[in-house]
């Protein structure tokens, strides 16, 4: 079964900070299957969402996900109070014990995400990511969906990510395509055109 297969994962070392794709992708994978065969994937999909919608508006959730002196216990306590006040529970809250029994708490962010574009890929959706520097809106939404469905692009799904880096402006990736408008990209460009001219 593909949930037991994620299961027994056994830990790799992340030097680079990088975490990859394949680790991320293979949990949510186990977990879409898993909601399939319970035929619960729209309950599954709404508590992925919810739970990712947390991590990005909670500033507390990324460093104690991502804090590796806490123990499984310690952070099995904190994630499942987490999970429990937002009202998330069955398959997704037994994956994130899977994830930390594994030590790979670390992953849920990529795992969350991951999700979410395999799902869009079996509803025929396509992924826009989004980079902000700061939390979008429900209008913002709205208005980037139809920005893009104008350009040509139907059913779109929207996957968020903040990045304070990026000073303002947003970053749009889309199938292949990349739409940056960030102000640092075009602070770089600035730089870059002025060392040109010199």
């Amino acid at each position: 079964m593909a949930s037991e297969a994620a299961a027994n994962d056994k830990p790799q070392s992340h030097a680079s900070g990088i975490r990859s794709g394949g680790v991320a992708q293979r949990y949510a994978l186990a977990l879409l299957e898993l909601a399939k065969d319970k035929k619960t994937v729209d309950a599954v999909a709404a508590d992925v969402e919810n739970l990712a919608t947390l991590a990005r508006a909670d500033g507390g959730l990324r460093p104690f996900i991502n804090d590796p002196r806490l123990g499984a216990k310690a952070q099995q306590d904190g994630a499942f109070a987490v999970l429990d006040r937002a009202g998330i529970g069955g398959d997704v809250k037994k994956m994130v014990g899977v994830l930390i029994a594994n030590r790979r708490l670390v992953e849920l962010p990529g795992v969350l995400a991951s999700f979410g574009a395999l799902l869009a890929e079996q509803r025929g959706q396509q992924a826009a990511e989004v980079t902000t520097a700061h939390p979008l809106s429900a209008t913002q939404r709205t208005q980037i969906v139809a920005r893009l469905t104008e350009a040509g692009f139907s059913n779109v799904r929207l996957s968020e990510t903040v990045d304070p880096s990026i000073l303002g402006g947003l970053i749009v990736r889309i199938g292949s395509r990349l739409y940056d408008t960030s102000i640092k990209s075009r602070l770089q460009r600035l730089s870059y055109a002025m060392k040109g001219a010199a």
